[in-house]
């Protein structure tokens, strides 16, 4: 009798905390569905030299460059010079070699809480504010709140996202840029596209993400255990929420059309780990090919994922997955 009514108490507890974890789950995402801007607060640039605010662009003014590069930094003051100086110097031989080749880097600084916002406003007094651009948040949202702010707010045709401690070399990005191009004249009347004067790459909606896929083995044999344990179940996880298609979903190498970011980063609603999940998802949804494209990719001392990872990954992923399959989550064409 008295296991029996330990039992009966026990599977009750476990009801009423089912239960509850289920409503915060759904009050959250219904919490979402009628506000997904999350940061209400306007970007502003202001140029280091004049004190002077800049103008901020909209993801729906016409481009004025051909690439931006969204960087987002959360305690990043010392893998982020690094990073910056190596693309800074790609990005002006380019520039030299090629004088229609024009950009801007957005630095967005996620509440840090070290010398990361110094960084970045020293590569702005150092190039300009229409070379490099730093977006401050204000406190820690999420890297994919800080990818999306900037993002928003960018001028090119195509923009790129990256990561801050340069696991990935800039120069890769050009494996992006050319197989996107490459898809577009396809999409644009064949191959005559190259030669039509109204093609512009930035109206073809098209992703391409860059991916560690091929390397895998490889890191598995060298990767901490609780990383490829994180891995394979994130892995699963990824394949029951947004199906299958892209090998690797995580890498933070990923560039996209102008019109794809419109359509994207307008409608997204996670804003940290798991927003490329969501990305693939409303991929999908918008019918936009996603190129996965082999990059080179080194691991950097300093990384932020660890086991407490896995908690906000899995509350994330279950948040989409209510929203969207209860349809409270409305996605705006």
């Amino acid at each position: 009798m008295i296991m029996e009514f330990l039992f009966t108490i026990l599977a009750a507890l476990i009801s009423i905390v089912a239960l509850g974890l289920v409503s915060v789950i759904v009050f959250e995402a219904y919490r979402r569905s009628l506000n997904n801007a999350h940061v209400d607060a306007p970007a502003i640039f202001e140029d280091p030299k004049s004190l002077k605010q800049v103008p901020c662009p909209d993801i729906f003014d016409p481009a004025k460059k051909y690439l931006s590069l969204i960087i987002p930094a959360f305690n990043e003051e010392h893998r982020l010079p690094g990073a910056l100086n190596e693309t800074m110097n790609y990005l002006k031989k380019r520039e030299a070699k090629d004088k229609s080749f024009s950009y801007e880097v957005l630095i967005v600084d996620d509440g840090s809480r070290d010398g990361t916002k110094r960084v970045a406003f020293d590569f702005v007094k150092k190039y300009g504010v229409d070379k490099v651009r730093a977006i401050l948040l204000g406190k820690n949202h999420g890297k994919g709140e800080a990818i999306r702010k900037g993002m928003l707010h960018s001028r090119g045709e195509l923009l790129l996202m990256l990561d801050a401690d340069g696991a990935t070399k800039v120069t890769d990005l050009e494996k992006l840029e050319n197989q996107i191009h490459a898809v577009a004249r396809k999409e644009h009347r064949g191959d005559s596209a190259a030669c039509d004067t109204t093609f512009k790459i930035s109206d073809i909606p098209i992703v391409a993400f860059g991916s560690r896929a091929h390397l895998e083995e490889k890191a598995i044999a060298t990767r901490k255990w609780y990383r490829n344990f994180l891995m394979k179940g994130f892995h699963l996880v990824v394949l029951l929420t947004a199906g299958p298609g892209i090998r690797d979903t995580q890498c933070g190498f990923k560039m996209f059309t102008r019109s794809a970011a419109r359509k994207l980063f307008t409608n997204i609603r996670l804003k940290r780990w798991c927003f490329d999940v969501e990305l693939v998802f409303l991929c999908k949804w918008f019918r936009i090919p996603v190129l996965e494209v082999s990059v080179n990719w080194s691991e950097i001392p300093g990384s932020k994922v660890n086991l407490l990872s896995i908690p906000n990954m899995l509350w994330e992923l279950a948040l989409m997955s209510v929203g969207y399959r209860t349809q409270m989550w409305k996605i705006n064409s």
